[in-house]
């Protein structure tokens, strides 16, 4: 047989569950109908799950994983085969859900289609099989259609993936304000030590803040939020000042004069003010992020 076939991931019940569905039931239904119908395309080849031991635990939860097709027999509501289903359902699509006629459909998967066959039934069992062959090569020429509503749900806009993003901005945008909040501090209490200096020249004193930086420079380099250009060029002067504004607070204690000079003409009403717009910019932002959530 070639070794290039599509693996086929049977998980089912490999115990007894019902006084008619004994062990060796459940080796029979997939060594005499379950692997032969899958096995009757040549590219695929059927592999059964086994019982949960240890030491084949993460090869099963492996196969689960990477298996481009799963197939899950949901007769009896065996506890096993619900686990497994769990882990497929949360990493990939491609997995066909079977079950025997009569059997009670749950609430959780009341949504997801589930193909029933008919062991008594000569004639519903040959549309069974029809439609199950169907299911499995829609797998392989579709594999991104989606049949999982938790990666429905964990991907793409409106999912809990960007449910997190968005969390995930929030507290970072909680983080920027309070840097800009502190800057502007810093940058007004520079000025008043400046020219308390001025009018001290005996008594000066050097403040020891330095203006913040790491979340303006996260805002910069992640674009972590939706903003127009405007919004980043604004941080971007926000975050350049702030170096300058360090440097120059680096030499005051050895450039006295020509420092606190430059302070005094550089930090004037304007410069405070585009960084309170700016604190304000960002505010507006978390509230519209606020709102969308």
């Amino acid at each position: 047989m070639p070794d290039n076939r599509q693996l086929c991931f049977v998980i089912m019940p490999f115990s007894k569950s019902t006084d008619e569905h004994t062990e060796n039931y459940w080796t029979q239904h997939f060594e005499s109908f379950l692997k032969p119908l899958i096995e009757e395309n040549p590219n695929f080849q059927a592999h059964r799950s086994e019982e949960l031991r240890g030491d084949i635990l993460n090869q099963i939860i492996t196969s689960l994983v990477t298996a481009p097709i799963v197939v899950a027999d949901l007769t009896d509501h065996n506890c096993n085969v619900f686990w497994e289903l769990g882990i497929r359902q949360s990493f990939k699509h491609c997995t066909v859900t079977i079950e025997e006629f009569g059997t009670r459909r749950l609430f959780d998967l009341s949504g997801k289609a589930t193909l029933s066959y008919y062991p008594k039934d000569h004639i519903k069992m040959q549309e069974f099989k029809k439609a199950f062959k169907q299911a499995l090569n829609d797998c392989i020429e579709n594999p991104s259609s989606p049949d999982s509503h938790v990666l429905e749900r964990l991907g793409g806009r409106g999912t809990l993936f960007e449910v997190f993003r968005k969390d995930e901005a929030m507290r970072r945008l909680d983080a920027l304000i309070s840097e800009c909040q502190s800057n502007l501090e810093t940058i007004k209490n520079v000025v008043e030590q400046a020219q308390y200096n001025q009018t001290n020249p005996t008594k000066v004193i050097f403040p020891t803040g330095r203006l913040r930086t790491p979340a303006l420079e996260s805002l910069i380099t992640n674009r972590y939020i939706d903003e127009q250009h405007a919004f980043f060029s604004h941080a971007e002067w926000c975050l350049q000042d702030a170096f300058m504004l360090n440097a120059q607070l680096n030499t005051w204690e050895d450039h006295i004069e020509t420092t606190e000079k430059y302070l005094l003409e550089a930090i004037d009403s304007q410069k405070i003010s585009y960084h309170e717009k700016f604190t304000k910019r960002v505010k507006d932002a978390q509230e519209r992020l606020r709102k969308s959530l």
